[in-house]
């Protein structure tokens, strides 16, 4: 795994999401409740304050729970919620190492079926089904991971440029077009939901 992507619009973070498989899968984790860029920096300041040039999964498993939480909650913090977010990436990190010898790529590397993918994905802690779908959809398209069948595995998000995600975003034009396309959903789900009452 070696490409450029563009999804913290920060060119070293973006460096670390391009050559590392946990960075990525931590970008995703922390991809909930704040700007996506935010989000896909965090990777990229995680390993800055552990004083390395990537993630470990083994060394994020050995840091102690609170260390790790006040780390993660240094000005400016990781995400709007550090403690929950360092707790969700110590029981990632914990369960790499369990079951993929804290090799995050082993999640996919040799995986030839879709669904097998997204089945391994969702039963990483904090990847419920829209975020293991969002996830394979990203590592068709932008980080070459196309098992059999992987496009409907991703369901609408691994639809060629549909721009619903971070799989989509290659640039500051096409995450105009994903921020665009999450302001409608917003906006329908709010309409749907007054119509309701």
């Amino acid at each position: 795994m070696d490409v450029t992507l563009h999804l913290a619009q920060d060119p070293e973070a973006d460096e670390l999401l391009g050559r590392s498989p946990l960075a990525a899968l931590v970008g995703m984790l922390l991809d909930q409740q704040v700007p996506m860029e935010w989000a896909f920096k965090g990777p990229r300041t995680i390993a800055d304050r552990l004083g390395a040039d990537d993630l470990d999964a083994h060394e994020i498993t050995a840091q102690d729970p609170e260390t790790f939480a006040a780390l993660l909650s240094e000005k400016p913090a990781v995400h709007r919620y550090p403690g929950s977010m360092a707790k969700r990436i110590h029981q990632l990190c914990q369960y790499l190492v369990e079951h993929y010898d804290g090799r995050a790529e082993l999640v996919w590397k040799g995986v030839d079926d879709g669904r097998e993918l997204l089945r391994r994905l969702q039963e990483l802690p904090g990847f419920g089904k829209q975020k293991a779908q969002i996830f394979l959809a990203l590592l068709g398209k932008q980080l070459g991971v196309r098992p059999e069948g992987w496009r409907e595995a991703a369901g609408a998000y691994g639809e060629p440029e549909s721009f619903r995600s971070v799989a989509d975003i290659t640039g500051p034009e096409s995450l105009t077009k994903v921020r665009a396309h999450k302001q409608e959903m917003k906006a329908a789900a709010k309409a749907a939901k007054a119509t309701r009452k």
